[in-house]
């Protein structure tokens, strides 16, 4: 009995555990589309992409919780779109 308690309670926190992480990187990707939405913003208004997420969130509105997600803003040049990653801390 306890071990069958013991196992069903095993199985539960690894589904919270599972749930949790799936919605860590749901969040981590609308953050990474929200930040790809403004840099396409900023170039339909500005005619370039900006060369900094700075730029995005003085400019466009774009607000990211920094104690959640490292973002990696990496522009190339004016004219091509930024590669974004967006990794939960």
């Amino acid at each position: 009995m306890a071990l069958a308690s013991l196992a069903a309670l095993l199985l539960v926190v690894a589904a919270l555990m599972l749930a949790s992480s799936a919605t860590r990187a749901q969040g981590a990707e609308s953050v990474r589309q929200a930040v790809l939405s403004a840099a396409m913003q900023c170039c339909a208004v500005e005619g370039s992409y900006p060369s900094t997420l700075e730029h995005l969130e003085e400019h466009y509105g774009l607000s990211v919780n920094h104690n959640d997600y490292v973002i990696l803003y990496e522009a190339f040049a004016s004219n091509v779109a930024p590669t974004v990653t967006v990794v939960p801390r």
